[in-house]
């Protein structure tokens, strides 16, 4: 990821005159052309940008002699993977500039190429049943015909023979595609997030260059991994302060309506794993930063390379202005093929949005006439719409869209047998769309991606980070807000908590909270997580100090007692751990109100003590008068009973905290994906290191521990908890991890009959089927959840819950959860 520079001084000769002029540069490394202090142009030859035009015609008065800097990058377009693209970077990786050249630019030359492509795709691709591949191969033909490639005298006569085929109109029927400038930028992936912003610069500054000398071309920013009309706020914030040269022009642009800003949140977002709340944030601290920049709102959602989205999305993005959304994800589903391109997505709610799918299946097409075919052959809608997207530009890297591109698509603009393409904006595309929306068909629930199903799970620390942020963040806000209504000097701390919230947000990129980014980007989103860790304990003691200050300073003589906060919206009774006057740690039973707090003095005795007993065979069974449980020297729940009504949650025969070991060989998205044949090499964990002990003899609470091996060289070591009152088992469970390609969880068989589970998402929850009848039910064998999935029938049932974990399933009877 280091950076050379190289002082480039040129002196162009003067019989050059009236010629075309390029600076040639190409490198199997990234580069930026720089000139007077500013930049000017990107290069990447994996991006077909290898040349900076320095005049299209060298008048007299031009600078003959002139001297720019490039900045190369020791890394490609996707990174510097040793051996493939998606293997960990290679260190020892040496980059080479093979050409740096002063070039004069035949531009009748390469017009007239264009031209012979366009029609040599159209004679190969229309197929001999159509007229006009005879019409295009026998227009070329002529065109060699007429051609002298040394007389440049006889360019003119063969470029009207293509331009008579590109002029013959289609019929008023003709589908019309809609081509959007594109430039997926992905935020992190194999890159770190330093870099990302120089990826920015290379492709916006490319995109202003062709806006200068193409007045029709209109570009949407999104995602630093493959488009060139949509952006994301961080993105843009990044350019804003690094290159604010650029960004004013970036900003003019914007103003006349070319470069225009998508997407409406602070990054390219999972569209699974972050809470309601994040999303919310995602999508008001994106809206905010559009309107305070570019004086307007996103009225469309862009999210095209995200692995799935949640059911809740409709009624977020209706909420936050947007009645729009484009991904092309689904296209990946590796089992089945979605039956829509264009149609109205209904949430969990009955929000619904107009949703659209390029048929292309791509956010990076480069405009040739076999993606033109295809967007139209493809789309599911044929007869219902007659609109559809095509986005056009080298992305998830960057790069962008080429002139070359922009000049393929000038000739199919309206040629008999193609479809219409004109270069378009998002918003005209819609407008089109929902004009035409009277006989869309309504898709309910989420869009899930069958494939990536290992992202849930991936880089464990990564979702415990973003979990325990997403809580300490939503701790310090209501406590500040409660010291503010309290009255007094409080200032609430809203600089420092948008500061956090961003740092949260970036790390909710969709190749970074899914775990499929490199080592480095993995360092720094933990350094993130600390920061908010770090930072949030501090403010959250400030919002307390000053809540409760007078409670914080007891008056002398008064009885020792304990602060307790409840910051959730449900009066709590727990047993709670506290610091004695002697340091000790001793155990209280509390109860405290809704958003409140209760002073401890003396804690309550609880109705029926938690007793504990180990049985002759080593087993222990704990009771707190709630639920009655039995635990076997493995630590396998044998019986889980709910007192009261005697009911048996655990089938007979059958083991609960059951760990067991899976084979993860994915067919190549080592990081993004378990592949269903995973499930055919399921190893019961069954090594036991210490078997199960009493840790606390009951009372306010009774304990067990025990330690397994996992696999060849990683241990487990879990303590199961039962608190007093508690309706519900805890389970503290440490692992020390070493295995590769392996992947574990943990299965609860419960003694409960349903077709369908239920998980909870954000605000709110979705029923899954627990039967795999059709292809549809067993391509979602590995599934998402938040703090909860539950498996209930009429009157009984049974949820597990976590603090930390997204990946999960329930198949028939057995509920497991992926660590």
């Amino acid at each position: 990821w280091e950076t050379c520079w190289f002082k480039v001084e040129l002196n162009i000769p003067p019989a050059w005159a009236g010629r075309e002029v390029h600076f040639v540069w190409e490198s199997d490394g990234e580069g930026m052309v720089w000139r007077d202090a500013q930049p000017v142009q990107g290069l990447t030859k994996e991006g077909e940008k290898t040349s900076y035009i320095l005049t299209s015609s060298l008048k007299e008065t031009d600078p003959h002699s002139l001297t720019l800097y490039v900045e190369l990058a020791c890394n490609g377009l996707f990174g510097a993977g040793k051996g493939s693209m998606i293997a960990p970077p290679d260190p020892d990786r040496r980059f080479t500039l093979s050409k740096a050249e002063l070039v004069v630019f035949n531009r009748d030359v390469y017009e007239l190429l264009v031209d012979l492509e366009i029609l040599l795709d159209m004679a190969q691709l229309l197929g001999e049943e159509n007229q006009r591949s005879f019409q295009a191969l026998y227009t070329a033909n002529q065109m060699v015909n007429v051609c002298d490639v040394m007389d440049p005298s006889t360019f003119p006569a063969a470029r009207d023979l293509a331009a008579a085929i590109f002029s013959q109109r289609n019929g008023e029927s003709q589908h019309t595609i809609h081509a959007v400038g594109h430039c997926h930028i992905d935020s992190a992936w194999l890159w770190p997030y330093e870099e990302t912003i120089r990826k920015c610069a290379r492709s916006w500054v490319t995109v202003v260059r062709l806006m200068e000398c193409n007045p029709e071309l209109t570009f949407a920013c999104s995602q630093l991994r493959l488009i060139s009309v949509l952006w994301q706020a961080q993105q843009f914030e990044w350019v804003r302060s690094w290159y604010p040269g650029l960004y004013v022009q970036i900003q003019d642009f914007v103003a006349k309506g070319r470069f225009i800003p998508v997407g409406g949140t602070w990054v390219e977002m999972d569209g699974n794993l972050p809470s309601g709340e994040s999303m919310v944030r995602q999508f008001l601290q994106g809206q905010r930063f559009f309107q305070e920049q570019f004086g307007r709102i996103c009225s469309e959602f862009w999210l095209p390379d995200t692995f799935g989205y949640s059911a809740q999305l409709p009624q977020l993005m209706r909420g936050c202005g947007i009645r729009r959304f484009l991904t092309q994800k689904l296209s990946w589903n590796l089992v089945n093929t979605f039956p829509h391109h264009t149609f109205f997505w209904e949430g969990i709610d009955g929000s619904q949005v107009l949703t659209h799918f390029p048929p292309g299946d791509s956010y990076g097409m480069h405009g040739r006439v076999e993606e033109m075919l295809k967007t139209v052959k493809n789309n599911k809608d044929k007869g219902r719409v007659n609109h559809s997207a095509l986005l056009f530009g080298f992305g998830d890297g960057g790069g962008g869209p080429t002139q070359k591109m922009l000049d393929r698509m000038k000739r199919m603009s309206d040629t008999d047998g193609l479809p219409r393409v004109q270069i378009s904006t998002p918003d005209r595309l819609f407008s089109v769309l929902e004009k035409e929306s009277s006989q869309l068909c309504t898709w309910v629930g989420e869009l899930f991606l069958e494939l990536h199903n290992g992202t849930y799970t991936t880089q464990a620390q990564i979702k415990k980070g973003n979990r325990e942020c997403e809580r300490i963040l939503h701790d310090v806000e209501v406590l500040s807000t409660l010291a503010v209504a309290r009255g007094g000097t409080f200032q609430y701390p809203a600089s420092q908590l948008q500061r956090l919230w961003r740092l949260l947000l970036l790390n909710q990129f969709h190749d970074v909270l899914p775990g499929s980014c490199i080592q480095l980007v993995v360092e720094d989103a933990l350094q993130y997580y600390a920061e908010i860790r770090r930072a949030g304990a501090r403010l959250q003691e400030e919002a307390v100090q000053s809540l409760c200050r007078e409670l914080l300073q007891p008056k002398a003589g008064s009885t020792e007692s304990t602060l307790v906060l409840n910051t959730l919206p449900w009066e709590r009774t727990e047993v709670i751990s506290r610091t004695g006057p002697a340091g000790t740690e001793t155990l209280a039973l509390v109860t405290v109100p809704s958003m409140g707090y209760a002073l401890v003095r003396e804690p309550l005795l609880p109705p029926q003590p938690v007793a504990v007993r180990k049985q002759e065979d080593g087993s222990i069974a704990m009771e707190n008068g709630v639920i009655a449980v039995c635990l076997d020297v493995m630590g396998h729940l044998t019986s889980l009973r709910l007192v009261d009504s005697e009911r048996e949650s655990v089938p007979d025969g059958c083991y609960a905290n059951q760990f067991a070991l899976f084979d993860d060989v994915p067919l190549y998205w080592d990081a993004w994906d378990v592949m269903d044949y995973h499930l055919e090499t399921r190893k019961p964990v069954t090594t036991l290191l210490k078997p199960l002990e009493i840790t606390l003899a009951g009372g306010l609470r009774g304990s067990a521990s025990f330690s397994l091996q996992i696999g060849e060289s990683s241990t487990l070591t879990q303590e199961i908890i039962l608190d007093a009152t508690c309706p519900y088992l805890r389970f503290l469970t440490q692992v020390e991890w070493k295995e590769a390609h392996k992947f574990l969880k943990v299965e609860f068989p419960v003694q409960v009959r349903s077709t369908n589970a239920t998980y909870e998402i954000q605000f709110g929850h979705l029923q899954r089927p627990t039967h795999w009848n059709t292809s549809w039910d067993w391509a979602r064998f590995e599934v998402w959840a938040h703090k909860w999935l539950d498996l209930s029938e009429h009157g009984f049932g049974v949820a597990l819950l976590n603090d930390c974990k997204y990946g999960a399933s329930a198949h028939g009877n057995v509920l497991s959860l992926s660590l």
